[in-house]
């Protein structure tokens, strides 16, 4: 197989590379550095996103009856590649654009479609996701938050955990429980929820970091219209398998984040000083630096295995599990590996005096979440021992 780009994609390459280094947000002034906070950076973000939909990036590969470009994945991975390489954010409704979009391409109704898509690319309503709960974990089969169907109205009591930017949300793509007398993997329903509603109530879990993208949500007697039921009644978990894995393909194969830390650990280690030398110039660490360069390769390489089922018009499968696995505990292994380089300044905040750049002790505390967010990886395993390695189920 041959991993070089063509010439044509090379010059589409430089000419995203133009555009993003043309039009990236400015740097923060050193007051908005002094004063910095979370709806300062959204507010940052936000206005970064509109830039991008004007330029035509946002949405780049969805087809273009529904706003997109049309582009190819091997573009959209370009895109995403130059992104990367200047460390810019994707925008403000990554998940309305890697999941919830997708799946209302795939399940929604024709008016769904004409109502929701666009405003998901512009950025005007903001998407949640609500899988999980307090008593169902990981295994989102469990999931008891209720809908039951009253005349033309859905009524919804429950809750929900772990729910990004929700607090910002307009819609939730909410999957409920419409027949509790069914099997665990039956009975389960999509609704797309006004997050506005009544009876929908937001509570932001402050995490180690000092950040609240995470939330609760509580669900007294929400009604919700019955055409905004998603999918088939009673076969949400179709809709929520087709979700979930255009998410780890997003996460895994488009987000690229453990080349950017893997970019920024080796700058690091030309910097830092051990012992009297450059960390780069130690051989033990160089040896672990290179071990990581193989791991990013290796799993670049089988990214381009999904991006294969993608091109040939496939839907992202069980590889993705695989993507999602080894991107955020590889990142999770070269965050800590930084931390040892770092040494007592890895524990500094970015506003102290003395703090390294990149914001790092944010990051360490951070990255522990990756193996959770987006499926544990005893899932991911699960998955992968199930649908690729076809082992017996446990």
């Amino acid at each position: 197989m041959d991993f070089n780009y063509t010439p044509e994609q090379e010059a589409y390459r430089m000419r995203v590379r133009k555009w993003l280094e043309e039009n990236q947000p400015p740097p923060l002034t050193p007051e908005e550095r002094e004063h910095i906070n979370e709806d300062l950076l959204w507010e940052r973000n936000k206005k970064w996103h509109k830039r991008l939909y004007d330029g035509g990036w946002i949405g780049l590969s969805w087809p273009r009856e529904y706003g997109g470009r049309g582009a190819t994945f091997i573009e959209q991975l370009i895109f995403q590649q130059e992104l990367a390489r200047l460390n810019l954010p994707m925008g403000v409704n990554v998940l309305g654009i890697i999941m919830t979009g997708p799946a209302l391409m795939q399940w929604g109704t024709p008016a769904q479609k004409e109502r929701y898509l666009k405003p998901i690319l512009t950025a005007d309503e903001i998407w949640c996701e609500g899988m999980s709960e307090p008593g169902a974990g990981s295994d989102l089969a469990a999931i008891q938050t209720r809908a039951e169907l009253h005349g033309d109205y859905f009524v919804v009591n429950g809750q929900k955990v772990w729910t990004t930017i929700a607090h910002r949300a307009d819609f939730c793509q909410l999957f409920v429980r419409t027949d509790p007398t069914a099997p665990k993997h039956r009975g389960l329903s999509a609704l797309l929820v006004d997050m506005h509603s009544p009876g929908v109530r937001v509570q932001p879990l402050r995490q180690i970091t000092g950040d609240a993208e995470f939330n609760e949500i509580f669900f007294e007697d929400v009604r919700v219209p019955k055409e905004n039921l998603l999918g088939p009644l009673n076969q949400g978990w179709q809709v929520l398998l087709s979700t979930l894995m255009h998410e780890r393909f997003g996460i895994s194969e488009t987000i690229g984040g453990s080349e950017v830390i893997l970019t920024q650990l080796l700058e690091l280690a030309r910097k830092v000083e051990i012992n009297g030398v450059t960390a780069a110039d130690d051989h033990e660490i160089r040896q672990r630096l290179a071990q990581f360069a193989i791991e990013v390769t290796a799993k670049r390489y089988n990214g381009l295995r999904a991006l294969t089922k993608r091109l040939k018009g496939q839907p992202p499968g069980a590889e993705s599990s695989i993507g999602k696995l080894v991107s955020t505990e590889l990142s999770q292994k070269m965050t800590k590996f930084a931390s040892r380089l770092l040494g007592n300044f890895a524990t500094l905040e970015r506003h102290s005096l003395f703090a390294p750049d990149g914001d790092w002790l944010r990051r360490i505390l951070q990255v522990e979440a990756l193996t959770i967010a987006g499926g544990t990886s005893a899932v991911q395993k699960n998955m992968i021992g199930e649908r690729n390695l076809h082992l017996p189920r446990d």
